[in-house]
């Protein structure tokens, strides 16, 4: 193995981040948009020459995995379908990744943040680092001394994300998001999290309680000193609480280590020409040069 990070991107979230970025007036060889598929592959390729990682993996998922909404059956359920012109794009995109020589991982039960954080794991069990591109704030609990994730940050660049910037953005630790998220609720999601606690109340009861369960199990004390509603919230809505903090908390998958696989540039300049993306071929052929 090399010396490089292993990268591992939210394909879902890059494909859908450049579809509504681009117009679809970018149309590839038969003149469909091809804007998704463009913007996914040059955010990514950013992070390739800025981060020369050792292989690249792009990971694919159910957009609910089935223990989320078994444990909480609103989970995304006010997320549209997925538009029409890029489902179509989104069936062309795998093709596409491994022709630039990049891994694709897919999951028929779980979604593709589970699959970022189990590779973050082995990765650093196995004495590597990782990088995680992703736009899901829930993947801050994989933050720590091998695990970085790199955060969309605009005009195609990233901003790393270590356990200081958990810690200044969130005001806890890395371990501690999943519990967080429980606590202050998760709007993208559908989770409504504790009744009138909100981000600063979540913050300050992890930094004297440290996890969920030790709430739940201080509002159940008379001797704890907690806020009558507080307590309310804590001791009516236990179950749910822990549902949520199960929904936020990433499963494990077993999977294989990657092995080093540099992008094949040669080979994408050449799958970017079949599709009709010219501007791309270019870039690509040019760094082959």
């Amino acid at each position: 193995m090399s010396g490089g990070p292993l990268l591992v991107t939210d394909a879902p979230h890059l494909l859908y981040r450049a579809f509504y970025a681009l117009p679809d007036s970018i149309k590839g060889a038969e003149g469909e948009p091809v804007n998704a598929l463009l913007g996914s592959v040059n955010q990514t390729l950013w992070c390739v020459e800025r981060w020369k990682p050792r292989a690249v993996v792009m990971c694919f998922g159910q957009d609910s995995a089935d223990y989320r909404v078994e444990a909480f059956p609103a989970y995304h359920a006010h997320r549209p379908p997925m538009p029409d012109g890029l489902a179509d794009q989104w069936e062309r995109a795998k093709g596409l990744y491994e022709a630039l020589g990049w891994v694709v991982e897919d999951s028929d039960d779980l979604e593709a943040d589970d699959l970022l954080g189990s590779l973050a794991t082995i990765e650093s069990e196995a004495g590597g680092t990782a990088l995680l591109f992703t736009g899901d704030r829930d993947m801050f609990q994989c933050v720590g001394d091998r695990v970085t994730v790199l955060w969309p940050a605009g005009k195609g660049e990233t901003e790393p994300i270590g356990a200081d910037e958990v810690r200044r953005r969130y005001g806890v630790d890395p371990e501690q998001v999943p519990d967080f998220i429980a606590l202050r609720g998760d709007p993208s999601d559908g989770l409504p999290g504790a009744k009138g606690i909100g981000e600063k109340g979540a913050k300050e009861l992890l930094r004297d309680h440290g996890t969920l369960e030790a709430l739940i199990a201080a509002a159940a004390s008379p001797r704890a000193e907690l806020r009558p509603r507080v307590r309310a919230a804590l001791t009516d809505d236990a179950g749910a609480l822990r549902a949520f903090r199960e929904i936020a908390t990433l499963r494990h998958v077993d999977l294989e280590r990657p092995p080093d696989a540099p992008t094949d540039w040669q080979g994408a300049a050449g799958a970017a020409r079949e599709r009709g993306m010219n501007r791309l071929a270019e870039r690509l052929a040019a760094h082959e040069a």
